[in-house]
């Protein structure tokens, strides 16, 4: 364990409402200041997360996987995000967490269950399942600085009882918090959560490494489903909602309502000024990346399928703010 009270903080707040601590999931083009502020003004979470960064473009900007404005944290933000970092190079994940914590972050997560080719084909994500010793020598790497280290993994690789081996490698090196994903990397998204092994991670946690918090993610729409799931597995400490906020940004919150077509349009205009602001910060990301975002607005079930479309075609945020302004359903 790390001699920081991030996580512990952050639990204890959470057993005190009786409740687990509910986490956004980092998202690549999705969780960063833009979107965590809308989400915020939504129904925050206990914790945001960045999106992926590569640990060695933080010290050297002339990687092919350049940082950009991935550590970028609005003023209006109350806390700094955790750092989801990925890579697989010891020395890497030491000169990135001392350069985090001189920036005035607290907290740094180890990616190693993201399943797109290109970070496995640069030896990241679930490519450490595959190789356990640099998912050992990176945890230990990043503890160097004293910050808050987690890792955000996947049951196994190609099988799911490689889980058997796989988890208490991890929980032998006592991260503050682990996250499992509950499929595999091959399976994708493509098949239903394995629930049915949680009470089992639960025992692992409890045997090897009873002081790391636990948390779940995978097929966990929103703060209900969350807190069910957490209360029909005792032990369970934290959830993640990643794809759930697409489906509504008001995912964190505690007491569900109805939200207007209304509610929601103004979240994408707060949307649109944030966005116009981080523009004039960085060149990345370019408007193309919004479109991704019209559909937790302008839903189907509100009536505002041709609105969404509308804005589909829109090739700025000057047009989009044009289109709803001109929307009989927004007047």
């Amino acid at each position: 364990m790390t001699e920081s009270t991030f996580w512990p903080a952050i639990a204890a707040k959470a057993q005190a409402e009786q409740r687990p601590f509910f986490t956004m999931a980092p998202m690549e083009a999705v969780s960063n200041t833009v979107f965590r502020q809308v989400v915020a003004k939504a129904a925050a979470p206990d914790a945001f997360f960045t999106e992926f960064v590569y640990a060695k473009g933080i010290t050297d900007p002339a990687t092919k996987f350049p940082v950009h404005g991935r550590l970028y944290v609005a003023p209006a933000e109350k806390k700094r995000p955790v750092v989801q970092l990925w890579g697989n190079e010891a020395a890497d994940f030491v000169t990135a967490a001392a350069a985090l914590k001189t920036k005035g972050f607290e907290a740094i997560d180890i990616n190693m269950g993201c399943p797109d080719s290109t970070v496995i084909k640069n030896h990241g994500g679930s490519d450490l399942i595959r190789n356990p010793q640099w998912a050992i020598d990176a945890i230990a790497a990043a503890k160097t600085a004293g910050l808050a280290v987690s890792v955000k993994t996947r049951l196994g690789y190609s099988k799911l009882a490689e889980f058997r081996d796989w988890i208490p490698t991890l929980l032998r090196q006592n991260v503050d918090l682990l996250t499992i994903h509950l499929r595999t990397k091959q399976e994708m998204s493509k098949v239903d959560a394995h629930f049915e092994v949680i009470d089992e991670l639960i025992q692992m946690r409890d045997a090897i490494a009873p002081a790391t918090l636990l948390q779940l993610n995978g097929d966990i729409p929103n703060y209900q489903a969350g807190l069910a799931l957490a209360q029909q597995h005792p032990g369970v400490d934290g959830i993640m909602i990643g794809r759930g906020v697409f489906a509504s940004p008001f995912a964190f919150e505690a007491k569900p309502q109805s939200h207007s077509l209304a509610e929601l349009l103004d979240l994408l205009r707060d949307q649109l000024d944030l966005f116009d602001d981080f523009a004039t910060r960085y060149d990345v990301p370019r408007f193309p990346s919004l479109k991704r975002f019209f559909k937790i607005y302008a839903r189907p079930e509100l009536g505002a399928t041709a609105l969404r479309n509308a804005m589909m075609d829109a090739k700025s945020t000057a047009d989009v703010r044009k289109i709803l302004n001109e929307s009989p359903l927004t007047n």
